[in-house]
């Protein structure tokens, strides 16, 4: 006679994996966070036995807060009311509106670029874009920064070409890489242009220079930095001038721009290349016209807008100079990402829950696999929403949870002494 549990086996397998990482304390627990229209950051939180209380979000990557905009919601309005709310199937069946390729259209412009190409999110079209693009040529080599993220990380590795891995943002590693290989080689350089973990911006002139100096295209990750920087807000290509040597860009609608989807903006050429040959584009479903909708405005909206964006620095400013009165260290490099390092799994989530459950402030932990194991860390996101007054307050619950888990801390503290730039 068969046994009948015989799927208990599969299940235990499953459980025991995630028993493990609940151990090593890498397991994710998701706040229930309702954010309130209109008064971001402040928002719901809702907790298990069905209570409710106000606390501010100071973990979003609606960086400017447009995901509140008035225009952009009328916009998304507007766009369900006139068209319904799904798009009604892939771009090739009946899902390409004129949302659809206004935005595409906007895109394009908004980075110089001769045509661009939306997806229903950054990764993937991070993902889709450089698998096929990297698998079209033949002894194709693809190197790569080795703080890239996961989803160019996935691309590169479902490509099954030959990768190099250079440390992060060591020009003098990729070159030492690229020496000896033929110039005629199929190369293609991929990295971000700012990365969100470490707060620290690529070397994309030294890149640059590089590229052409061994005949390697350039795919750049732009999408913690489009909607922040540069006179067009499209970028750190865009703020330094560098776009039209960069061959492809990806970017969000998620981050700055407050909505939904990520895209690509190149050549002619490489967009219809990858809008014929990416699978991951050819068979999804395309983005509701309303988030195309949205997007569109929302882009619109911050191009126009300097004002948004020189509040939004100015309170990254004064976070890091209240943290810096409070004695917090932090990295600083440079951009608007705040990252608190902590060094321990456990303890960073034990310090977040303090916040959230002591002060109301909500700052997520990040740990591995978003980041290496013994580099876990809180990482702060200011936005021109987030006032003075609650500024001070969440410094002061972070100061709070400092000194309470001092004693802690102080066992990592050794590790990030060389990184930390809260002074």
């Amino acid at each position: 006679m068969k046994n009948h549990n015989w799927k208990s086996n599969y299940l235990s397998t499953l459980q025991s994996e995630i028993d493990k990482i609940k151990d090593e304390g890498h397991y994710r627990v998701f706040n229930n966070i309702e954010r309130k229209a209109g008064q971001f950051p402040k928002a719901t939180r809702h907790s298990g036995n069905g209570q409710t209380e106000e606390i501010d979000v100071w973990c979003s990557n609606d960086y400017l807060g447009m995901s509140q905009n008035k225009n952009v919601i009328s916009a998304m309005q507007s766009a369900a009311e006139k068209l319904g709310a799904g798009s009604g199937g892939t771009r090739n069946i009946s899902g390409t509106t004129n949302f659809h390729i206004q935005l595409e259209k906007e895109i394009a412009l908004l980075h110089k670029k001769e045509r661009a190409l939306a997806f229903n999110s950054g990764y993937s079209a991070n993902e889709s874009a450089l698998k096929s693009i990297i698998s079209a040529f033949d002894n194709c080599l693809v190197l790569s920064d080795e703080l890239n993220h996961a989803s160019l990380i996935e691309g590169i590795r479902t490509s099954k070409k030959e990768k190099a891995i250079y440390r992060h943002n060591d020009v003098k590693h990729l070159k030492d890489i690229l020496k000896g290989v033929d110039f005629m080689r199929p190369k293609i350089i991929v990295l971000e242009s700012v990365y969100s973990m470490e707060a620290d911006f690529a070397p994309l002139e030294d890149i640059i220079q590089v590229a052409q100096d061994n005949g390697a295209l350039i795919y750049l990750d732009e999408v913690h930095a489009v909607g922040l920087y540069g006179p067009n807000a499209a970028g750190v290509a865009d703020q330094r001038g560098l776009a039209e040597h960069i061959d492809i860009i990806n970017g969000t609608l998620a981050k700055a721009f407050g909505l939904a989807g990520g895209y690509i903006a190149s050549t002619e050429t490489i967009i219809d290349f990858v809008r014929s040959f990416s699978k991951g584009f050819i068979f999804t479903t395309s983005m509701c016209p309303a988030v195309a909708a949205g997007s569109l405005e929302s882009i619109r909206q911050v191009k126009k807008s300097n004002e948004i964006r020189s509040t939004f620095f100015e309170n990254v400013d004064f976070v890091k100079k209240e943290l810096r009165s409070a004695g917090i260290p932090f990295l600083d490099s440079g951009s608007h990402i705040i990252p608190v390092l902590i060094g321990d799994s456990k303890l960073c989530k034990e310090i977040s829950d303090f916040l959230l459950n002591e002060h109301q402030v909500y700052v997520q932990p990040i740990n591995y696999p978003t980041v290496p194991k013994g580099t876990e860390r809180i990482r702060i996101t200011p936005t021109p929403c987030h006032d003075p007054e609650s500024t001070e307050k969440f410094v002061d619950a972070l100061k709070d949870a400092w000194f309470k888990f001092m004693p802690q801390l102080s066992k990592f503290e050794n590790q990030f002494t060389n990184k930390t730039k809260a002074v």
